[in-house]
């Protein structure tokens, strides 16, 4: 039943950064990458904040214990797991800012962020575990997947914005496998630690490199509370709830949905469409997140115990 609960819970956050990558690409018509992901960490550690304030007021009112907390592990799994959503998210937002009004950039940009679903198994293995057929051959299929979809004109058709996605998915496999040896720790504290610390990396940033506009926040208001309340403050708080029940395996094959989610609502909302190669590549870098996880979603078969001994 946890399982079940773990996973549907990693449904719903899929659904919720999904319909992000239409806020974000909005967004990015009229902030910077910075300035948007310190605005939405600076909603999302409120958001949690309050959150827990009533939380633990109704702990206290019902005389039920609040989850015990080692202050030191905390702080510990908030600042790994605030450096790494950092890179993820920057690297995520600039590739989106980067691309030009043609290219699709919520489709494009949600399909190449799921590769992490990819790298997240070929990191596992490479610290020790076996490395399988079915993994190579899905590294292979994301590889050709990607060069249809970012390629369409050869080399010359790839955007930066591309490259920056890529390097948005290798931030979100680091911040994955970071949650996943925090598990132990409350969800929400730890959800509001990250995203302080992501937000004071983004502050400093944003202050240097950015200039922040009133007038411009003002106008990606609803892109960003979204972004930082439901995307953020909500989303990613039930993804580190989720995958406390949840398979590791089940948990990469449901989040890689995101990517799907990505491309239909900027399909609905924003006008945006694929071409036949795009969707041929889309759909082999899909085949290929899933065909990563086989080898762990296949229960291995029991050896058959020897009647003769």
């Amino acid at each position: 039943m946890k399982k079940l609960q773990g996973s549907l819970l990693l449904l719903l956050t899929t659904l919720l950064w999904g319909l992000a990558f239409v806020a974000q690409s909005t967004a990015a018509e009229s902030i910077g990458p910075l300035t948007f992901n310190f605005t939405r960490c600076l909603l999302a550690a409120a958001f949690l904040f309050a959150v827990l304030l009533i939380r633990n007021s109704a702990l206290r009112i019902t005389k039920k214990r609040s989850p015990v907390l080692s202050r030191k592990r905390l702080l510990l799994g908030g600042v790994l797991c605030g450096i790494t959503l950092f890179s993820g998210m920057y690297l995520q937002q600039a590739g989106i800012a980067a691309y030009p009004p043609d290219a699709a950039s919520s489709g494009r940009a949600g399909f190449l962020t799921a590769t992490y679903v990819i790298m997240i198994p070929v990191a596992e293995r490479v610290s020790g575990k076996k490395f399988r057929l079915p993994v190579i051959l899905a590294v292979i299929g994301c590889i050709f997947g990607m060069y249809l979809l970012c390629m369409s004109g050869g080399f010359e058709g790839i955007y930066l914005g591309d490259i920056l996605e890529l390097g948005c998915a290798v931030g979100f496999t680091s911040y994955i496998l970071v949650v996943d040896r925090f598990t132990d720790l409350d969800g929400l504290s730890l959800s509001c630690v990250q995203f302080v610390v992501c937000g004071m990396i983004c502050s400093a940033g944003m202050l240097i490199f950015e200039k922040p506009d009133s007038g411009a926040l003002l106008q990606a208001w609803l892109p960003v509370v979204y972004a930082g309340i439901v995307s953020s403050g909500i989303g990613y708080t039930l993804q580190i709830l989720g995958q406390k029940n949840a398979e590791p395996a089940v948990a990469s094959v449901i989040m890689s949905l995101e990517s799907v989610f990505a491309a239909v609502f900027g399909w609905i909302i924003l006008g945006e469409g694929l071409s036949i190669r795009e969707i041929i590549g889309c759909a082999l870098v899909f085949a290929s997140v899933i065909a990563a996880q086989l080898p762990d979603l296949i229960p291995r078969k029991k050896p058959l115990s020897s009647d003769n001994e």
